[in-house]
This record gives structure tokens, C-alpha cells and sequence, in this order.
């Protein structure tokens, strides 16, 4: 089944067509769009200028009390766990997650341990960051599509507050850059090793919550879920972990910034996406989803998938980088 990770050669047969990533023209038209919008909406004067309603449109997200100020930006930097939304429609609620030190990867005395996940090493994560609260959901994406920004993308078990699916890498780069233009902020995908920090939030076990599964802590084969190997459940369905961030294990494979390495030899020890080396063709996802089994859903498990597939078991969350 191509949602599992066991059979590859399988699942790139599967694999579609790469949409086209987002360019400076895709772009501009994509704020065009928002702009028409906003002035339909009363919001910009609809007999400006091009320039002017560029200027309108600045002045309106300046003026925006949802967008963090500099000053609102290091004050929440300065505070783990406090939460921000930036826009009403679009924007994921964001956690900000401390600066800190973690074991990455898994040792080799943990069950169903993979060589991939090896060996471990202290990565310092030097300034706090914010991560997405929730995986992105369709209706998060869907204010994407509403602004010509990202493509529209089927629904098996409903839109609203259920993690989005079938996304592929450049799908999720489309709307991290739609969203950073939308806010003037830096939102980006998550690296792979500030995915496993907030993931383990502070725990060095095989889960956020322990070394044993448990019933009911997540969604996948044999979690003691409503939702085990029947479908996606609504996000913030479980229990958060110790940050607040909810569904880092199970539910979709969240995609992450970093190319593809077959073990951690060589890997940067300061948080920072791992690109040198790799291939850019194939990224990582983490996490699990509710399809696989549950020594797939440990917090050190890195999978790779191609760059153009999509599957129902793809989904991922969001960073964004703080001034301090």
C-alpha cells in the first residue's frame, strides 16, 4: 500500500507529474488576486493606482493587529509556549518552542530500531522558533487555493479541521511562501532536527509520552483510536505533548525541509536543514500516519518519499523563525 513506507518501488510507480513551484509571476498574480479581493471587500480603495494599492494593501497587514510587531515577536520569542495567529484566514495557530540541547536519532537498544536512524548525536537548537500547533488543515489550505496560490486538493473524510492530504514537498513549499508574502514573516517547513525536538519535547523515549503505546494517544494501526486504519482524525483529537503541539505522532507523515541521507554520518549539529549530499529529489516526512503500524509512529523514525507524490497518508506542519 503506497501510505506505507515498506513498499517503494510500488509507490513510485504512483508517483504524479511535479506541479510547477512558485514562481515571481505566480506569485504576483496570486497578490493581485488577494488585492482585488480586499478592495471588493471595502477594504482598498478600488480607484488607486497599482502602486497605491500595493502601498493600501502593505499599510492594511502593517496595520493587521494579528501580525506580530517586532516588539510582539520578542516578547513571544521570549516566552516557550505562548501562542500567535497572524491572519484570520490562512494562518495556522503557531507554538513557540524553547531554545534547547536533545539526543537526536533513536539508540540501538530501542525496539524496531532502523540504521537510518543512527548514529545519535547532541544537536543544539540555539534560538526558539514556532511551530504549527496543529498539522495544516484543509482549511488553512484552502485559503491558499482561494488566493491562486496553491492548487486545490481533493478531500477523502472531509475539509475543515482535518489535516490536509495528498500534498507532495512542492506543495507544501507553495504554501509556506504564500504564507510568508501573505504575513511579510518567515514561514517555512520545519528541519529535520527541530521536527524531532518538538516532537520529543524534552523526552528521550520511543514516544513524546513514554516508551509504551498505550490506547488512544494517537491515530494508527493498533493505537486504540476511533480512526486506526480507517481514516485521518480531526486535528487536536489526543492529547498535546509536553509544548502543546499536537499529532507529532501518527495521523499524516509531515514533510520536513531536509534532502534524504541514509544515516545521521555527517549531519549538522546546530539544528539546520541537511541539504549538502543528498538527493534534493527526495525528501523526508516524519511521524507516521493513521495507516501504519505503531513502531512507525516512534518519534525517531525518518522515511523518504519523492518530492512529486501524494498519498492520503501526506500532510506536514509549519515553522516560523523568530527574531529575538
Amino acid at each position: 500500500m503506497c501510505g506505507s513506507w515498506t513498499m517503494p518501488q510500488r509507490c513510485r510507480l504512483a508517483e504524479r507529474a511535479s506541479l510547477p513551484r512558485v514562481r515571481r509571476g505566480s506569485v504576483l498574480v496570486a497578490g493581485l488576486i488577494i488585492l482585488l479581493n480586499l478592495a471588493g471587500l471595502g477594504f482598498i480603495d478600488p480607484g488607486a493606482s497599482a502602486q497605491e494599492v500595493v502601498g493600501q494593501y502593505r499599510w492594511r497587514m502593517a496595520m493587521d493587529p494579528t501580525v506580530l510587531t517586532v516588539k510582539q515577536e520578542k516578547a513571544k520569542a521570549a516566552k516557550p509556549g505562548s501562542g500567535f495567529k497572524e491572519c484570520a484566514n490562512g494562518c495556522p495557530v503557531m507554538i513557540v518552542i524553547p531554545a534547547g540541547k536533545f539526543i537526536m536519532g533513536s539508540p540501538e537498544s530501542e525496539s524496531d530500531r532502523d540504521a537510518s536512524e543512527g548514529p545519535q548525536h547532541e544537536v543544539t537548537i540555539a534560538k526558539p522558533f514556532a511551530v504549527s500547533k496543529f498539522e495544516v488543515t484543509f482549511e488553512a489550505w484552502d485559503a491558499c487555493v482561494a488566493a491562486a496560490a496553491c492548487p486545490r486538493l481533493a478531500d477523502r473524510w472531509g475539509r475543515g479541521e482535518m489535516p490536509v492530504i495528498d500534498v507532495s514537498w512542492g506543495d507544501a513549499k507553495q504554501y509556506v511562501a504564500w504564507l510568508s508574502q501573505l504575513t511579510g514573516k518567515e514561514y517555512r517547513l520545519l528541519t529535520e532536527a527541530e521536527w524531532e525536538y518538538a516532537a520529543r519535547a524534552g523526552a528521550r523515549t520511543r514516544y513524546s509520552w513514554g516508551d509504551d503505546l498505550g490506547t488512544g494517544n494517537a491515530d494508527c494501526d493498533r493505537c486504540g483510536s476511533p480512526w486506526d486504519l480507517k481514516q485521518t482524525a480531526p486535528v487536536g483529537s489526543f492529547k498535546p505533548n509536553a509544548w502543546g503541539l499536537y499529532d507529532m505522532h501518527g495521523n499524516v507523515w509531515e514533510w520536513v525541509e531536509d534532502s534524504w541521507h541514509e544515516t545521521y554520518d555527517g549531519a549538522p549539529t546546530d539544528g539546520s536543514a541537511w541539504l549538502a549530499g543528498g538527493d534534493p529529489s527526495f525528501r523526508i516526512v516524519r511521524g507516521g500516519s493513521w495507516r501504519n503500524d505503531s513502531e512507525l509512529v516512534r518519534a525517531a523514525v525518518r522515511v523518504r518519499r519523492h518530492i512529486n507524490v501524494r498519498f492520503d497518508t501526506l500532510g506536514f506542519r509549519v515553522a516560523r523563525t523568530l527574531r529575538r
